[in-house]
């Protein structure tokens, strides 16, 4: 016990460690809210607990069960189940590139910071996610935790008690604005100019992507395919946010274009889960949405038409965009596992 609290007044006399972005040409660095700058020390302590059980009510649910590292931090179910039971109206987002996203929900324009939203699922009551509530037992288990300590105080060391509600979602955030995607055969061909990382299929596809006729770009546009994409290269620009009405339904709700990086791995598709496969997802733009005369349509939802080949090619395309790496990279990997335990954030 000596030995651990000297261990924390050690740590609490450290500055922490600057983190280091490593971005690829293209990748802009990402914009951080100045009360809460990335450093090594916050990313690993936000990786903890965004695997901790700890963080739900049911002790068996944490920030990783609706965001899985193998499906692009996604969960595979068409909507989100909470620790209470209480199935959820849309499906998990995923979280990869997320440090670049201008809104952070299917359709909430005012949500446009990781700290806020990270109260959502853990303490939101409509629908319940992880079901905390104030007073409960979550930060007293953490302040026993001899591990947290440590951790707190090295991400936190200008605070007298660093284990609060707002340190943990400033950690939480940290680490999700972390897991930056930019190593697929995309980014190799594009980027790092691997000729080879990417089919002539795939190629023929890219211009399908970004035909007139099929003009998939006007919706997921940019180095991160999406609608919302922002940087430090737009330090005091307002963020473009457009949401779209996709007649997914017959009624008004607009929602966000995400991201389709990693789409492939992402099924099933759309705001409510309702589209299985990737190449269903095709099907219903080409048709002009499930309910085409919904006269809250987005404009740009008129739909097209492709022969065999530009199908294929179109998906293959789509297919370049997984990231293979971000799926096994230890550094984004639970680090309760005894697989990754010893994992360390290198930058």
């Amino acid at each position: 016990m000596r030995a651990i609290l000297l261990f924390t007044i050690l740590c609490a006399s450290l500055p922490a460690t600057d983190w280091t972005w490593n971005l690829p040409k293209g990748f802009p660095k990402p914009q951080v809210p100045a009360d809460n700058p990335m450093t090594v020390e916050k990313v690993e302590l936000g990786r903890y607990l965004f695997y901790d059980t700890r963080m739900s009510v049911n002790g068996k649910q944490s920030c990783a069960t609706c965001h899985k590292q193998e499906l692009a931090f996604t969960d595979g179910q068409p909507v989100g189940i909470g620790a209470t039971g209480e199935k959820h109206t849309r499906g998990s987002m995923s979280l990869v590139n997320v440090a670049y996203s201008a809104a952070l929900t299917w359709g909430n324009p005012e949500m446009t910071e990781l700290e806020k939203q990270a109260l959502v699922p853990m303490m939101g009551e409509h629908p319940v996610e992880l079901g905390l509530r104030e007073g409960d037992k979550f930060l007293p288990s953490l302040s026993a935790d001899a591990k947290y300590k440590a951790l707190f105080v090295k991400a936190f060391p200008d605070d007298k008690d660093p284990i609060n509600i707002a340190n943990v979602t400033k950690a939480i955030a940290n680490f999700e604005r972390s897991i930056i995607s930019a190593r697929s055969p995309y980014d190799r061909y594009h980027y790092y100019r691997e000729d080879a990382a990417v089919s002539d299929s795939a190629k023929r596809g890219e211009i399908v992507f970004f035909s007139q006729n099929v003009s998939c770009s006007r919706c997921h546009r940019g180095f991160n395919f999406s609608s919302d994409s922002v940087g430090e290269h737009k330090p005091n620009q307002t963020p473009e946010i457009d949401f779209h009405n996709t007649a997914v339904s017959a009624g008004p709700d607009k929602f966000k274009a995400p991201t389709l990086r990693n789409i492939a791995i992402t099924a099933p598709y759309m705001h409510d889960g309702s589209i299985a496969t990737l190449e269903a997802a095709l099907d219903h733009y080409a048709a002009g949405g499930r309910f085409p005369e919904n006269p809250d349509k987005d404009v740009l939802l008129t739909g097209f038409v492709l022969n065999a080949e530009q199908r294929h090619d179109l998906l293959e395309f789509l297919k370049t965009l997984t990231d293979r790496e971000v799926l096994h990279d230890p550094r984004f990997a639970n680090p309760w596992s005894s697989k990754t335990v010893n994992a360390k954030i290198v930058h």
